[in-house]
């Protein structure tokens, strides 16, 4: 007969625990906030359409928010938004074409407190796109930020700027 071990928590297991929790709360949370607020199945055509058919056309900085995760309730919460400052093609050798994106901050995201971890949200949800090669940000939106902004975002920010 087996004998069952009780197994104490330790609190590096609590912390992950509620960490699991919380996450799963939050994104929850984002999906409701854009549901509210954009119409599901143009979401979705948006989603499901190429970004490289777009390149030249008005649906482009939408359909790179339809590729958004929790960061786009974030920025459509708080009054902010994404333009596309460049965009080339990259065509390596027997692969698919691929985007190299520089985008900016828009409305209330500019000089933000948030603006570091908007970015990396931004970056981290584009980029696991099979279409998007890299994204960088645009140099000017450091200007937006004050001088310990600035060398915040620079020092524990996992983005470029160019």
């Amino acid at each position: 007969m087996a004998v069952e071990r009780r197994r104490d928590m330790t609190v590096e297991d609590l912390v992950a625990k509620y960490a699991a929790e919380a996450k799963i709360a939050i994104q929850q949370e984002a999906s409701k906030r854009v549901a509210e607020s954009t119409d599901p199945i143009v979401e979705a055509r948006l989603r499901n359409t190429s970004l490289l058919t777009l390149l030249e056309d008005d649906e482009l900085v939408p359909a790179i928010l339809s590729r958004l995760g929790e960061v786009r309730a974030a920025l459509d919460g708080h009054g902010g938004g994404i333009s596309v400052s460049s965009i080339e093609v990259v065509a390596n050798p027997d692969e698919k074409p691929s985007i190299d994106l520089v985008l900016d901050l828009t409305g209330a995201c500019l000089s933000c407190g948030a603006a570091p971890g908007t970015l990396d949200g931004i970056k981290h949800d584009l980029e696991s796109d099979d279409e998007v090669y890299r994204i960088r940000f645009s140099a000017n939106l450091l200007e937006s930020f004050d001088e310990l902004g600035r060398e915040f975002i620079l020092a524990h920010g996992s983005v470029t700027f160019v």
